[in-house]
This record gives structure tokens, C-alpha cells and sequence, in this order.
């Protein structure tokens, strides 16, 4: 009887050694270490709070009801001076009348990144209702329909985007020049613009020093997940300066960390404001 319980042992260690048991052994080892290394691996990935909400409710200024819109003017080149002509003509008017619940904020020329291109940033204040009321009655302003019959005769394309404004960011006002504008354009990942307002929540306090920054929006309609940042500089050497003294700041390489896994793809514009812009 205890020669045949040793003889089973044996099998048993034999099996344990050389067969199944060995690899469940070495299988549970493994998951052993994955999970720790799991464990140890999510202490230092950043946190989130869950969604509650939409993001543009979370993200979005409450104390204002400001909605934007952002237009990318694709000109013929041999027609960019006459756009910008006619353009700095009929907009200012709009811009005046009370009657039109819209304001400009700015409008440029883009001198890098797509040639013979303008932008054009519209507030309208109060939202939606504001712009439905503006678009009604642009519908029986002549001067306005007759400008836009001339000016489609010099575009190559157009498209535009509404945009809300972060929070976080400064209030785009007018501001004297002169100076150029950079449009950084990030398209996101579906699913992250909660984590990059979280980061860039504690990051722009990085680049306020020289009141670079002018304002941030994202998409509401148009191409979604889409963060444009604006930032003003005296020139291209103020801009290089004042880039890498923010790398001198300790935390804004943890921004730069935490939000590029979140980019798609990312475009700078380097712009130079129309005359009638209130950004100069």
C-alpha cells in the first residue's frame, strides 16, 4: 500500500516536473508578474474623473453663453489683395451694428503653414439663438448677399467650424500690435478632450508670463475633437524665446507628456492680422 502511494507521488512529481502542472506553474508566475507590474504601472498613469456629462458642458465657460465660429478663406492667389480689400469693407459694418448679435475677434492672412488663405473668429454672444438671429437676417441684407456673390468669384474653397471656448483660457480681447498670431490645430483621439482640458487646466499657467495666450476653443460642429489654441508674439525670435523658456518651467513638460498620446495630428499656422482685425 505505501509502495503504491509512493509509486502514484512519483507519477504525480514526474507529471508536475515535465508536464501540465510545470506550465501552470509557470503560467501563474507570469500572471503573478503581469498583475504586479499592472499594479506598479497604475500608479503613474493620470487619472481622469468619469463623464458625467458632455464635455462641452464640463469644458465650456458657464458664466458666458459665447459661441464662436472659425472660417478658413482658401483665395485664389491672384485675388488675395482684392479679397482682403473687399473683406475689410462690408465686415467692419457688421461688426458695428447693434442689429447683428455678432462680433469680430479676429482676422488674418496666413503668412506659414496654407498660402493665399484667410481666417476669419466670430463671437456670437448668446449662443446658438445669436447666431440663427445674425444668419436670418444676413439673408435679407443686400450688401452682404452682394458681397458674398463677389467674393465667391475669388475662393478656391471655404470651411468653417463652431467652436466653444475652454475655460481655462483667457478671454479673447482685443489687443494692440503689432504682433503675429499662431493657430496651433490639434485633432484628438475620440474619447480624450475631458483629459486634455484636465491637463491643459494646470498647464496654461505656464505661458501666461508674456500674455501670449489669446484663447482656446474646440469644435462643436464641423470636424469634432478639434482644439485650435491661439497665441499672439511680437515675432518669430519672441516666439522661439518664449517657447523654450516654458520648457525651463517645471510641470509643463508633464502637459507635454500626458496630451500628445491624446493628438492625431497636429498644424501651426503662423498668421498675420487684416488692418480691420481687433487683434492686432
Amino acid at each position: 500500500m505505501a509502495a503504491a502511494r509512493a509509486g502514484g507521488g512519483a507519477v504525480l512529481l514526474r507529471r508536475l516536473q515535465g508536464g501540465g502542472g510545470c506550465r501552470a506553474l509557470s503560467g501563474a508566475r507570469a500572471y503573478s508578474r503581469d498583475a504586479e507590474g499592472s499594479w506598479f504601472r497604475s500608479l503613474f498613469v493620470h487619472k481622469v474623473d468619469p463623464r458625467k456629462d458632455a464635455h462641452s458642458n464640463l469644458l465650456s465657460k458657464k458664466e458666458t453663453s459665447n459661441l464662436y465660429k472659425i472660417q478658413f478663406h482658401n483665395v485664389k492667389p491672384e485675388c488675395l489683395d482684392a479679397y482682403n480689400n473687399l473683406t475689410e469693407e462690408v465686415l467692419p459694418k457688421l461688426h458695428s451694428d447693434a442689429d447683428y448679435p455678432c462680433d469680430l475677434v479676429g482676422n488674418w492672412n496666413t503668412w506659414y503653414g496654407e498660402q493665399d488663405q484667410a481666417v476669419h473668429l466670430w463671437r456670437f454672444s448668446g449662443g446658438y439663438p445669436a447666431l440663427m438671429d445674425c444668419m436670418n437676417k444676413l439673408k435679407q441684407n443686400k450688401e452682404y448677399l452682394d458681397f458674398r456673390k463677389e467674393r465667391s468669384r475669388m475662393l478656391l474653397s471655404r470651411r468653417n467650424q463652431l467652436l466653444l471656448e475652454f475655460s481655462f483660457w483667457n478671454e479673447p480681447l482685443p489687443r494692440k500690435g503689432p504682433n503675429i498670431y499662431e493657430l496651433r490645430t490639434y485633432k484628438l483621439k475620440p474619447g480624450t478632450m475631458i483629459e486634455w482640458g484636465n491637463n491643459w487646466a494646470r498647464a496654461i499657467k505656464y505661458r501666461q508670463e508674456n500674455q501670449e495666450a489669446v484663447g482656446g476653443f474646440f469644435s462643436q460642429i464641423g470636424e469634432l475633437y478639434v482644439v485650435h489654441h491661439l497665441w499672439a508674439y511680437k515675432d518669430l525670435q519672441s516666439r522661439e524665446e518664449t517657447r523654450n523658456a516654458a520648457w525651463r518651467k517645471r510641470g509643463w513638460d508633464e502637459n507635454v507628456y500626458y496630451t500628445v498620446p491624446l493628438i492625431r495630428t497636429m498644424e501651426s499656422r503662423i498668421m498675420i492680422p487684416l488692418k480691420i482685425s481687433p487683434l492686432q
